[in-house]
């Protein structure tokens, strides 16, 4: 009687368990199934991330149109939409006529400029029923002058005498701090559209979270993607963060920041100093070889299990350092296929991948034009495409981390990854001349290139100025 009654049991659990599956599933891609039943971190293992600058994406700036351009998105490759911050922008010291999209004025709220609440509820909508996973960019470090906050609540900002205790407390003096001229409040010296707020404050914390929380209960995002994640905001405000918001969705958190303590609560981290190296190579400032020893160095701090995001553009490097051809010159595609298949979690950039070549006005509206003369949305598809392909490129533990090949050329980044029965050998030259590399200690000399389907023998090879192979099992 008991058997039976516990078999009754478990075949009403199973049919329960699959009629919740095909509803949850019902909408859903079919490429995007069977990744929606993992978590995070696995869930992202072999995913690529795309920086939404939802202004600049349309000629419209809108919701409503960059809706309409998931489908080509989804055929580039691309899986988690960073969307740039989509609250009001303050109206107090704004910088050009449409301000900073990380000048916060209410939470809570959408920016008119971009359509209204259940226009983004709509996109995330049917980013999700396409399968992509939707990451919101966050602003806990400050606000505009003209946040609901500042008059309901001024003890949630930052004041000279807050910081001084803040010093105290850890040591270090905030000479970088300026006064506003309201009462004591501060705001940092390059930055004066904004005010800091005191996440020493337990009431400023709490205010956050519930705000935070807001955009995952109400419009389903799928996690966050913070601004200034460690600065100036103690590690104990993401303890009690991520305590209150995992509990009600499997989220993904993206950090821009660099150091390893950030790694306790985010799945994925900046890697700036990798971001600057690149350029630095392209340029000639650098070699090759330095970048083997960034990587290295990188994984003796965070480990082999950390997403590091590897890029060579996003909004602040276009706007205020360049274009990706101003930064990487001739020398742009082979530091593409370095991001993609080296090292890192990959990352592109609005109008990256039609191959941008403008630095998009920041405070004004400024079009991405999305003609792509130079075929570089083939490009990036094919990239995305080898790496969602070879478990030996995924992100962090569940790929595999680059070792170094022996050419004897400090000019050419040769590596090689290796998964179970995946391995992936790439040969980078990182200059505008010819190198000559000689590889020892492979068992093969023949390998199959995974971009252009050509057998190649790389006993001995010369690279033509930023030539690059991505190498297979013939």
């Amino acid at each position: 009687m008991k058997i039976s009654l516990y078999l009754s049991a478990l075949l009403l659990i199973i049919s329960s368990c699959s009629k919740d599956q095909s509803t949850v599933h019902e909408n859903t891609a079919p490429d995007s199934v069977a990744k929606s039943t993992e978590k995070f971190p696995a869930r992202a293992k072999d995913m690529t991330i795309y920086e939404v600058n939802i202004r600049q994406h349309t000629p419209e700036g809108t919701f409503n149109a960059f809706q309409k351009d998931l489908p080509r998105l989804k055929d580039l490759g691309v899986d988690i939409l960073w969307i740039m911050p989509i609250q009001p922008i303050g109206q107090t010291g704004r910088k050009g006529s449409l301000g900073s999209y990380y000048s916060i004025r209410d939470y809570k709220s959408v920016n008119p400029e971009f359509g209204n609440l259940e226009d983004f509820k709509s996109l995330v909508d049917e980013a999700h029923k396409q399968g992509f996973v939707v990451i919101l960019d966050w602003v806990p470090n400050h606000t505009s002058w003209d946040n609901v906050w500042l008059t309901e609540h001024p003890e949630y900002y930052m004041t000279d005498s807050a910081a001084a205790e803040v010093g105290k407390t850890l040591g270090e003096p905030k000479s970088y701090y300026k006064k506003k001229g309201i009462d004591d409040l501060v705001y940092e010296a390059d930055w004066d559209d904004i005010a800091l707020l005191n996440h020493y404050n337990p009431a400023t914390r709490a205010a956050m979270i519930d705000a935070m929380k807001f955009w995952i209960t109400d419009t389903e995002i799928d996690g966050f993607r913070t601004d200034h994640a460690g600065h100036e905001i103690p590690m104990f405000f993401w303890d009690e963060a991520t305590a209150a918001l995992n509990p009600l969705k499997d989220l993904f958190w993206l950090a821009e920041w660099d150091e390893p303590r950030m790694q306790i609560h985010f799945h994925a981290t900046y890697d700036w100093g990798l971001l600057s190296l690149t350029s630095e190579v392209a340029h000639g400032k650098a070699t090759a070889e330095s970048i083997h020893d960034h990587i290295q160095k990188d994984e003796a701090q965070f480990g082999s299990n950390a997403f590091r995001l590897n890029m060579i553009n996003n909004h602040d490097e276009n706007s205020w350092k360049g274009t990706v051809k101003e930064r990487y010159g001739e020398g742009e595609k082979a530091f593409a296929v370095f991001s993609f298949i080296a090292y890192g979690t990959p990352m592109l950039y609005s109008g990256q991948e039609v191959g941008l070549d403008k630095r998009l006005k920041f405070f004004e509206k400024d079009s991405i034009p999305m003609d792509d003369p130079g075929h570089y949305f083939e490009f990036y598809k094919k990239l995305n495409t080898l790496k969602a392909a070879h478990p030996a490129l995924w992100n962090g533990a569940f790929g595999a981390m680059p070792k170094k090949l022996d050419d004897k050329n400090p000019n050419v980044f040769s590596f090689i990854r290796s998964k179970g029965d995946d391995t992936i050998i790439g040969l980078i030259n990182m200059t505008g001349r010819p190198q000559q590399i000689k590889l020892s200690g492979l068992m093969k000399k023949s390998y199959q290139d995974l971009l252009n389907n050509a057998t190649i023998d790389i006993s001995q090879l010369t690279l033509a100025p930023w030539q690059y192979y991505v190498l297979g099992k013939p």
